[in-house]
C-alpha cells in the first residue's frame, strides 16, 4: 500500500562528505559522461517507482539554460518527519548519501537505483536543485544549493495527484568541460528504459526546439528486438518469453536474421550488464542445448552445434529483475548471483523447446542456419591453417607493404593505416620512424558486414592489416599481442575517404571490438584547405575554419587538397602526424546497442532502412565535402 511508504522506511548508510571533493568516485567522471549520469540517477528513481507498480508516466525536460526537470506520477518522496535523524524524509533523501527506500525490502522488492548513487549525489553536484513532491493532497517544495539546504520544506499548494518533480542545474565548478547535455544520448537511454519497462510512458521534451518525443512500448523487449533489427533481414519471428520463477522475473526476446553477427544484450533491474554474468550464461547454455537436442534428429547425430554456431545472426535481449543483485567485475556490470543461471536456463529451455516442437518449419530454418554457421566455422578454421602454412598470419612475417617503426614497446608505438600508395609514400617520408609505422591499403577493403570469417581472412588487404596488428581475429583474437597501442586511420577528407574509414571501423567493431573498448583506435584529422600569404601557411580542417581564416587575414590564396597524396611529407607531418600539433578523434562506444544498429543499417544489405537513416540525419551534417 502507498500509505506504508513513510519516513521510517528511509535507512541511512553514510554521510555526504566527499562527493564535491571527489565527484569522479561517485559518477565516474566530471566530463560529459558524468554529466549525463546525473539525469540517469534521477530517472532511475522514477523507474524504481514504475517497477514497484506505482508510476506510469515519466517526463524529462531539457531547458534552454541547461537545467533539467524530471517528473513522475509515482507515490512521491515521503515528507513526514524522520525521528532518528531529526529532519523531514525529503531533506534526508537529498542530503545523506545512501539514504532512501531502496534499503528497506518493504518499500522496493526490486531496484535499479540501488546500483546507483542516488539523489543526494545529484544534489551535491548541482549549483541548485529544487524538489516538488505531490503527496497527501499537498504540493511540498524544498530547494538546495551545492548539496546544502537553501529553502526549508513548505507547502505551496494543493493537489489531487501524486508524484515527484526534480529540477537541477549541474554545477559548472564541478563539470568544467561542459554543462550542455547531448540530446541524442539522453533520448537513447530513455528509449532503452521504455523498452525494458513495457507500459511505462517516458517523454522527452527539448525546450530549445519545442519538440516532445514519447517512448511507450507495450511489446516490451520484443519491440526492442524489432527496433534493433531495422536494418536486417529476419528469418524467424520474434520468440518472446516472460516468467517469474523463485522471485526472479525473467524476460527474453530473440529473433534470427540473415546477418552473420550476434547482437546480444543483457540487463539486470534495467542496468545494462556490459560484462554479462550468470543470467547470460544461463541463456547461452539453454539456447545451445535446446537447439542441439532438436538438431540431433535432423542430422542423425552426425553434426553438433557450438554456442558460437547457434548465435550467428541472433538478436537477443535478456532482462531479469532480481531482488538482491550482486554485481562484480571492473565496472560493476556483471551479475554474480549463482542461482540466476539455473533460473534463466530452466525458463528459457522450457519455452524454446516447446516453441520448436510446435513450429517445425521455423525450427528447421533455425537449425539450418546453425548448421551453415558450423560448416562456415570449419571452413574458416581450415583457411586460417592454410594461411598460417603460407606464413601470412605469423607475426614473424610482417606484410611487405608495412613500413615498421624502430620502437618495440607497443605502448609507445603508432600504426597509421593510410589510404592508397601515394599517401602512403608521403606518410613514410614524413613520419617519425622511431615510433610511427605506416601501412597503406589499396582502395576499399571488403565489407565484413556481409561476409563470413572464411571470406574475410582470404582478403589480402585485411590479411595485411591483421598481421600488422598482431592480435589475430575472431575466436583467436588476443589484445595482449597488439603491436601498436595507437592505431590511426588516415584517409582523405572526402566521401571515398569516409567510406574507407567506415569499412575499417566495421571490421574492427565486428571482429576486434576490444581494440575500441581499450581506446586503441583513432581517426586522423588532415586539413581540407591550405591557405597561403607570402611565406605563411594556414591550414583548415573544414569549411568553417576556412571562412574564419579568410575573415582574419586579407588576400589569402586558397588551395583545396583532393587527397593526402597532394601534401608533401613535411606538410603531412606538420598538420596530421606530429603529436605536438595534430588533432586525433578517439573512437569510443558510448552506446553499444545504437552502434550495433547503425553499423547494420549502414553496411548491411537492406537498402530502405539505410535510405531512411540518411534522410533523417542528413540535416545534421553542417558541411558536406564532395
Amino acid at each position: 500500500m502507498a500509505n506504508d511508504y513513510k519516513a521510517d522506511n528511509i535507512k541511512v548508510l553514510s554521510g555526504l562528505d566527499a562527493v564535491r571533493k571527489r565527484p569522479g568516485m561517485y559518477i565516474g567522471s566530471t566530463g560529459e559522461r558524468g554529466l549525463h549520469h546525473l539525469i540517469q540517477e534521477v530517472v532511475d528513481n522514477s523507474i524504481d517507482e514504475a517497477m514497484a507498480g506505482y508510476c506510469k508516466n515519466i517526463t524529462v525536460t531539457l531547458h534552454k539554460d541547461n537545467s533539467v526537470t524530471i517528473t513522475d506520477d509515482g507515490r512521491g518522496i515521503p515528507v513526514d518527519f524522520h525521528k532518528e535523524h531529526g529532519m523531514s524524509a525529503m531533506e534526508l533523501v537529498m542530503t545523506k548519501l545512501h539514504a532512501g527506500g531502496k534499503f528497506s525490502k518493504d518499500s522496493y522488492k526490486v531496484s535499479g537505483g540501488l546500483h546507483g548513487v542516488g539523489l543526494s549525489v545529484v544534489n551535491a553536484l548541482s549549483k541548485r536543485l529544487e524538489v516538488k513532491v505531490y503527496r497527501e493532497d499537498k504540493i511540498h517544495h524544498m530547494a538546495f544549493e551545492k548539496g546544502q539546504k537553501a529553502e526549508d520544506m513548505k507547502i505551496i499548494g494543493e493537489t489531487k495527484v501524486t508524484g515527484t518533480e526534480i529540477k537541477f542545474y549541474a554545477d559548472p565548478e564541478i563539470f568544467t568541460e561542459t554543462i550542455t547535455y547531448d540530446k541524442n544520448t539522453v533520448k537513447l537511454r530513455l528509449r532503452e528504459l521504455a523498452f525494458l519497462n513495457k507500459g511505462v510512458k517516458i517523454s522527452f521534451v527539448d525546450e530549445e526546439s519545442q519538440k516532445k518525443e514519447e517512448f511507450l512500448y507495450e511489446g516490451g523487449i520484443a519491440s526492442f528486438v524489432e527496433y534493433l533489427n531495422k536494418g536486417k533481414k529476419p528469418i524467424s519471428e520474434i520468440i518472446h518469453v516472460e516468467k517469474m520463477l523463485d522471485q526472479v522475473d525473467v524476460e527474453i526476446a530473440i529473433q534470427y536474421t540473415e546477418n552473420y553477427n550476434e547482437s546480444l544484450y543483457s540487463f539486470v533491474n534495467n542496468i545494462n550488464t556490459h560484462e554479462g554474468g550468470t543470467h547470460l550464461t544461463g541463456f547461452r547454455t539453454s539456447l545451445t542445448r535446446s537447439l542441439n537436442n532438436y538438431a540431433e534428429e535432423l542430422t542423425k547425430g552426425k553434426e553438433k552445434l557450438t554456442s558460437e554456431d547457434v548465435r550467428e545472426g541472433l538478436t537477443a535481449i535478456i532482462s531479469v529483475k532480481v531482488p538482491e543483485p550482486q554485481f562484480e567485475g571492473q565496472t560493476k556490470t556483471k551479475l554474480g548471483n549463482s542461482e540466476v543461471k539455473g533460473i534463466v536456463d530452466r525458463v528459457f529451455s522450457t519455452a524454446l523447446s516447446t516453441y520448436l516442437e510446435e513450429n517445425p518449419a521455423q525450427a528447421k530454418l533455425l537449425i539450418e542456419k546453425g548448421l551453415t554457421a558450423a560448416r562456415a566455422r570449419e571452413a574458416a578454421k581450415k583457411a586460417r591453417e592454410l594461411t598460417r602454412r603460407k606464413n601470412f598470419l605469423e607475426s614473424s612475417t610482417l606484410p611487405g607493404k608495412l613500413s615498421d617503426c624502430q620502437e618495440r614497446d607497443p605502448s609507445k608505438a603508432e600504426l597509421f593505416i593510410v589510404e592508397g600508395d601515394s599517401a602512403g609514400g608521403s606518410a613514410k617520408q614524413g613520419r617519425a620512424r622511431e615510433f610511427q609505422a605506416i601501412l597503406p591499403l589499396r582502395g576499399k577493403i571488403l565489407n565484413v558486414e556481409k561476409s563470413r570469417l572464411a571470406k574475410i581472412i582470404s582478403s589480402d588487404e585485411i590479411k595485411n592489416l591483421i598481421t600488422a596488428l598482431g592480435t589475430g581475429i575472431g575466436d583467436e583474437f588476443n589484445i595482449e599481442k597488439l603491436r601498436y597501442h595507437k592505431i590511426i586511420i588516415m584517409t582523405d577528407s572526402d566521401v571515398d575517404g569516409s567510406h574507407i574509414t567506415t569499412l575499417i571501423l566495421t571490421l574492427i567493431y565486428r571482429h576486434m571490438k576490444p581494440l575500441i573498448e581499450a581506446g586503441n583506435i583513432y581517426i586522423a584529422q588532415p586539413p581540407l584547405y591550405l591557405l597561403k600569404k607570402g611565406n605563411k601557411n594556414f591550414y583548415a580542417r573544414n569549411e568553417y575554419r576556412k571562412e574564419q581564416l579568410l575573415k582574419e587575414h586579407d588576400n589569402l590564396s586558397v588551395q583545396r587538397y583532393k587527397g593526402l597524396g597532394e601534401m608533401n611529407p613535411d606538410q603531412l607531418w606538420e598538420t596530421t602526424m606530429d603529436p605536438s600539433t595534430r588533432v586525433l578523434k578517439k573512437i569510443t562506444i558510448e552506446d553499444a546497442l545504437e552502434s550495433d544498429m547503425i553499423f547494420s543499417m549502414l553496411m548491411g544489405s537492406e537498402v530502405a532502412p539505410r535510405r531512411k537513416f540518411i534522410e533523417e540525419n542528413a540535416h545534421k551534417v553542417k558541411y558536406l565535402d564532395v
